[in-house]
């Protein structure tokens, strides 16, 4: 097989084979890959600043049907990962390239760190959201941000201020004289000019930057079961939102990777857990004292990270991210108030579960009037219990109403991952 374009990986410290550029017809490439090759007289040399003007003059060169002049495409590290090699592929086709890659950013950054990586997320906020990766920055202990302008050390440390569990390995200019690799606080990267070398953050939940053994690599496997039993959290008085109740909660709230959650009036965190065990990230709001101390338990419990804030809703909101999904499953009077405020600011949906009737009217008034499409079911439910003499019985569970409201625009657009 004969390939017309060659992806060639440099810069994070493996030298750029001289023999690659020999009888290229045009070079593409970034501006400090081309100033270290030594490039043929006859080559036309490219400047790789938006993508698309570059993929075009490559298409025109290959139109020419030179049989003797090759395209080389200089990239950093592994073209194949978060780069070139796809926008390459779907405009010219996989047969049509030859790529020898070389070390990713992420593999030299975890290696300078002196970590394995075999359990690390990788999340890319290079022109993208950088919302996104500081979602899985919070709900993961071990993530790789390639990054980009505005969305860099200082941003993503800005974003994760509040957390006091993690730690940043800031990689810049890997590879070349320059290379600074540095461990910071949060706080510490968002007080810093970082300038345009860094290409990769790594954020670390230090207790946790060594499992054990792998054997699937990436992010830990989906939970097997979720809707757990009451007796897997800790509760006062059976104040918990039901299995039942959460199934279905659950299932309209869509907790994944790269979300945030609210859980409102919070109480056991039963909802917060498992929408962190989903793998979203998850502020709980819970007004009592006890509570906060029972949620963080029932969070420790089941192995995932929370933010929880103490104070009542909607007055704390204000001072909390935009989150893509939001629980609430208390409020008193208040309910309709709040589920204002939270369908305000709520990108996608917002679950409400209560237990009266009369507040159903004014719950379903303020996601409609906040311009969500609303519904809603009534759950009723017995269970298998036993009696005397080995027999069973049913036992009915109390009423709950669930409403919810989803963004119109949400059920079309869904989620940049």
């Amino acid at each position: 097989m004969i390939h017309e374009i060659t992806v060639v990986g440099t810069g994070t410290g493996a030298p750029l084979d001289e023999d690659v550029l020999a009888g290229a017809r045009l070079v593409v490439g970034g501006r400090r890959h081309l100033d270290a090759a030594r490039l043929p007289d006859t080559a036309e040399r490219v400047v790789l600043g938006p993508l698309a003007p570059a993929l075009d003059a490559v298409a025109r060169h290959l139109d020419k049907g030179e049989a003797d002049g090759r395209v080389v495409v200089l990239a950093s590290g592994d073209p194949g990962f978060f780069g070139i090699v796809r926008a390459l592929a779907e405009r010219f086709g996989p047969e049509r390239l030859d790529v020898r890659p070389g070390v990713s950013s992420v593999a030299a950054a975890f290696a300078r760190a002196g970590l394995p990586w075999d359990d690390a997320v990788v999340v890319s906020a290079h022109g993208r959201d950088l919302r996104t990766a500081v979602h899985v920055c919070l709900a993961r202990p071990k993530v790789a941000v390639l990054t980009g302008p505005g969305a860099g050390p200082a941003e993503l440390g800005a974003a994760l201020a509040r957390t006091g569990t993690r730690v940043l390995v800031v990689a810049s200019a890997l590879g070349s004289p320059d290379e600074r690799v540095e461990r910071v606080t949060p706080a510490e990267a968002a007080a810093r000019d970082w300038g345009a070398d860094v290409s990769v953050v790594l954020c670390l939940d230090a207790s946790r930057a060594l499992g054990g053994v792998r054997t699937v690599a990436g992010p830990a496997a989906q939970p097997d079961g979720w809707a757990l039993d009451e007796s897997a959290f800790a509760h006062r008085d059976s104040m918990i939102t039901k299995f039942e109740v959460r199934a279905l909660a659950l299932a309209r709230l869509g907790p994944r990777l790269g979300d945030l959650v609210w859980d409102i009036g919070a109480g056991s965190g039963s909802v917060a857990v498992e929408c962190a065990r989903l793998g979203a990230a998850v502020t709980a709001v819970e007004k009592t004292p006890d509570g906060v101390e029972r949620v963080r338990a029932n969070a420790a419990a089941h192995g995932v990270d929370l933010h929880v804030v103490h104070g009542a809703a909607p007055t704390v909101l204000s001072d909390l991210p935009d989150p893509d999904a939001v629980f609430v499953g208390g409020g008193g009077r208040e309910l309709p108030g709040i589920v204002t405020a939270c369908a305000r600011r709520a990108r996608r949906t917002v679950v409400v579960a209560m237990a009266a009737l009369d507040r159903v009217p004014a719950v379903r008034d303020a996601l409609t009037g906040a311009g969500f499409d609303c519904d809603g079911v009534l759950l009723q439910s017995s269970r298998l219990a036993p009696l005397p003499g080995d027999v069973t019985r049913l036992a009915a569970t109390n009423p709950v109403f669930l409403l919810w409201g989803v963004r119109p625009q949400a059920r079309t657009e869904g989620v940049a991952q």
